[in-house]
């Protein structure tokens, strides 16, 4: 098939604008995307896509692309450099700073951005190579309090059944427009249709969700933990709870019924400004359903209190048992986790002898390691002794894989997943959860002279100095370290204060996937091939990543030599020499990306190294839940089920289902021992106990407006396409306020306004709007990057972060109170023009 034939072809590759990854396809003429439609092969979206990804080719072609690696200059400028040189200089400089001040001293943040993991899983093999410690990313500035929330009760993520729920409850959160659940607007569409069904909203605005719901409470800015104490209280005292289901399945109970039934339900509803009626309503609603889903997000995650909040809005379904059920909410498989440990299932057919094959495989493989490479790197797989090797491989492994799989794989998933890495930050002690520190301690722990500050960056796929609350600090806490590294498609305003800029390909001319497989019971995944070549100058992250462990000389090369002949011969002469010698020298393990690419990815057509990336993944998600996989139609046994999982992601590039649980197998994924749900977190029950004494109050004369910084609107995605041509409407990112608000300013739709923080000054324009209430504006997200035009670099609607301050932030995690910003609003001259 010509080039030109397979242009004019659908292609199938997926959204990159948000988690859910929407499967789409695309029409290709020369390096554009023509047409973009939405894929009905997609086992997940089927179809479905909002009007964003239209647009994609923004993304993919533009002014913002670059396409050399860039070194700055003593001046602060940038030249232009030859990859081997940044290449050269990088490793050496890194390896400088780790001999001298130790690995850990090396700051990694980033690896991925929506829908871009692949480079995150290889940038992992790096932060490993050079000894590595702390990292972080958007993430630790999101879902840190809920992630710590959900270890303590029951150890891992849980996903809501929306499809089928009877009630969805949405806290914080605009599904409308941010999504976050499959096929979102056919789904909330569904829900209000159908009168057995409800859709309850706490929300200070009244969102496209709180619009369609029948129960929108809508609270005061910041008071969402009363609200939620509130419903969580009126359950608890109005005898709504499933107490059978908590006396089977829980611990710490009573302890928990007891708090609730102290909370005062008419006070808290006038701290959140919701009639407590209402309150009682809604709580009734999720009371009487048979099933209950709730969703959070940055609406609660980026506002005061969000530890506690995370807590609250999860007690609504446990305390009325929706877990494990159709329409409730689940624990689930991962293809790989993005957020906890690697969490191995128990088989569900014991294997006979397993601690003594365990023990006899576990030896064998440390100890016979070098002699099956020494043998293997002298066969060839395509004559018969080859052959033969091959199926004695495969014969050990079904005899061992299923005792010693576990146990050889969860050294390469701990690294690879960084979990050992909790505790507290070197400099400021902030605390870690789900080894990511808080995006708000960042540039603390760099702007000191305390001997264990951070001295190296590395920057992929991100842009923090953007991203992350107080820009200006961030800036200057880049400008002080030894060496900042960005890996990015454009010299974003992070890059921008880089030492050394490496060009990135685009999503669409490498190969990529999407870690969010977040699905019950059938979960997804799609491994996305290249709709093109690289843009000439750059490269896939994959390769920027093994070309500089390459140059830091930490694997012996006869090892990577043997290991390819081996991948020549077969898969589990492969797999069985992999996980041998990874068992035999565990420093190994943190390198298996590394190690893969250059051994695996050998043997694979050039420009597809980067799958060997998806046969780890595939490997160990059915080590970790082999009978869920086997259900997903993949029954062969030792690594032979990983390859056939490994063989349908790359023959199904629509994406495949690759676990199919029933409903009661959530209860497998509950990680304490007793299979329960922890609920009494002393902490946070604390907690709660001060919302007493606290009476909530934000503004002051000084600042007498809430700002929501970050409103997710229909033509915003998260700075992913720069190009501000590619929004419709709202091109400049107005401010949304209430007609009251308008009206006591004397301002007109599109008239100018200049907001100031304690940290900032912006202006803008405004856009009157019944979503707000009074006191309460919103900036959208996604505004205020540069841009290059013809004359000369533009900068479209407000910088948030020039707003927003570290100070103000979560207690126990950091998070940014984003959503949460006082700030003081004033009429500006006629003649003015918005920040630009």
């Amino acid at each position: 098939m010509t080039q030109e034939t397979q242009q004019a072809e659908w292609q199938k590759t997926a959204c990159i604008l948000c988690e859910c990854n929407c499967g789409i396809e695309v029409m290709l003429k020369d390096r554009a995307l023509t047409k973009i439609r939405g894929d009905k092969d997609h086992p997940n979206s089927q179809g479905y896509s909002c009007e964003k990804p239209l647009r994609l080719d923004r993304y993919q072609n533009g002014a913002h692309r670059i396409d050399s690696p860039l070194r700055r200059r003593p001046d602060g400028t940038f030249e232009e450099i030859s990859w081997d040189t940044a290449l050269d200089e990088i490793a050496e400089r890194l390896a400088a700073i780790r001999d001298t001040h130790g690995g850990e001293r090396i700051f990694f943040y980033g690896g991925g951005g929506q829908g871009n993991h692949l480079g995150g899983g290889y940038g992992r093999a790096l932060f490993n190579a050079v000894g590595g410690k702390y990292m972080s990313n958007a993430l630790a500035q999101e879902k840190t309090s809920e992630a710590f929330v959900d270890k303590l009760m029951y150890g891992g993520h849980t996903s809501g059944d929306f499809e089928h729920s009877e009630v969805a409850v949405f806290i914080g959160k605009n599904p409308w427009q941010s999504h976050g659940m499959a096929r979102a607007r056919p789904t909330l569409k569904e829900i209000a249709r159908d009168p057995e069904r409800s859709i309850i909203v706490i929300d200070p605005r009244r969102s496209e969700t709180a619009a369609l719901a029948d129960h929108h409470l809508q609270i005061k800015p910041g008071t969402d933990v009363w609200c939620l104490g509130a419903l969580d209280a009126t359950l608890v005292q109005e005898n709504l709870i499933a107490s059978e289901w908590l006396s089977t399945h829980t611990v710490g109970v009573e302890e928990v019924l007891e708090l609730f039934r102290s909370i005062d339900i008419t006070d808290y509803a006038r701290r959140c400004g919701v009639p407590e009626e209402d309150i009682r309503a809604a709580a009734r609603r999720i009371g009487r359903a048979k099933s209950v889903a709730t969703y959070e997000d940055l609406g609660i995650q980026q506002s005061p209190n969000s530890t506690v909040c995370s807590y609250l809005q999860k007690m609504l379904w446990v305390l009325t048992g929706s877990f494990a059920k159709p329409g409730g909410m689940h624990m689930h498989s991962w293809i790989f986790p993005l957020a906890g440990p690697w969490f191995p299932i128990e088989r569900e057919n014991p294997v006979p002898f397993f601690r003594a094959r365990r023990a006899v495989g576990l030896q064998s493989m440390r100890h016979g390691a070098a002699a099956m490479r020494a043998i293997l790197s002298r066969l060839d797989g395509e004559t018969t002794s080859g052959r033969i090797a091959e199926t004695i491989a495969r014969t050990t492994q079904r005899m061992f894989f299923a005792s010693v799989s576990v146990a050889a794989a969860d050294p390469i998933a701990r690294l690879a997943g960084n979990i050992e890495q909790e505790g507290f930050t070197p400099v400021t002690g902030a605390r870690i959860i789900a080894g990511l520190i808080p995006g708000n301690s960042i540039a603390d722990e760099i702007l000191t002279d305390h001997p264990d500050r951070f001295r190296a960056m590395w920057i992929e796929s991100s842009n923090p100095l953007h991203s992350l609350a107080g820009s200006d600090r961030f800036r200057q806490a880049m400008r002080s370290l030894e060496l900042t590294v960005v890996v990015d498609v454009a010299l974003t305003e992070t890059a921008r204060e880089a030492d050394y800029v490496l060009p990135a390909a685009s999503q669409f001319e490498k190969y990529e996937a999407s870690l969010f497989t977040l699905h019950f019971p059938h979960n997804t995944f799609q491994m996305r091939r290249p709709l093109m070549s690289p843009m000439p100058g750059t490269r896939p992250e994959p390769e920027i990543y093994a070309a500089v462990i390459d140059r830091l000389h930490l694997v012996d090369p006869t090892i990577i030599e043997s290991l390819t002949a081996a991948a020549r011969i077969g898969r589990s002469a492969f797999g069985l020499a992999l996980f041998a010698t990874i068992e035999q020298k565990p420093e190994l393990a943190g390198l298996l990306p590394y190690v893969v690419y250059r051994t695996l990815g050998a043997t694979f057509a050039p420009g597809d190294e980067a799958q060997s990336l998806i046969w780890s993944f595939a490997q160990l998600a059915t080590i970790a839940q082999p009978d869920a996989a086997r259900r997903a139609g993949f029954t062969d046994d030792g690594n032979g089920q990983g390859d056939q999982l490994f063989e349908a992601i790359r023959d199904r590039p629509e994406g495949v289902v690759f676990t199919e649980d029933r409903y009661s197998d959530a209860w497998n994924y509950i990680r304490h021992e007793d299979k329960k749900f922890h609920i009494a977190i002393p902490e946070l029950i604390e907690e709660i106990r001060l919302l007493d004494t606290e009476e909530p109050c934000y503004t002051s004369d000084e600042f007498p407006f809430i700002l929501s910084a970050g409103e997710r609107r229909a033509f915003t995605a998260n700075v992913i396409i720069r190009d501000p041509e590619w929004r419709r409407r709202d091109k400049g990112g107005s401010l949304r306020m209430s007609p009251q608000d308008a009206a006591g300013l004397a301002v007109d739709d599109g008239g100018l306004v200049r907001l100031t923080t304690e940290s900032g000054t912006a202006t803008t324009t405004v856009e009157i709007s019944d979503m707000m209430q009074p006191g309460h504006v919103s900036l959208p997200n996604g505004m205020g990057v540069t841009y290059p035009g013809e004359n000369g670099d533009t900068v479209v609607g407000v910088p948030l972060n020039t707003l927003t301050t570290v100070t103000r932030r979560d207690k126990f995690f950091g998070n940014p109170w984003h959503k949460n910003v006082p700030v003081r609003i004033e009429l500006v001259d006629a003649t003015a023009t918005p920040d630009s």
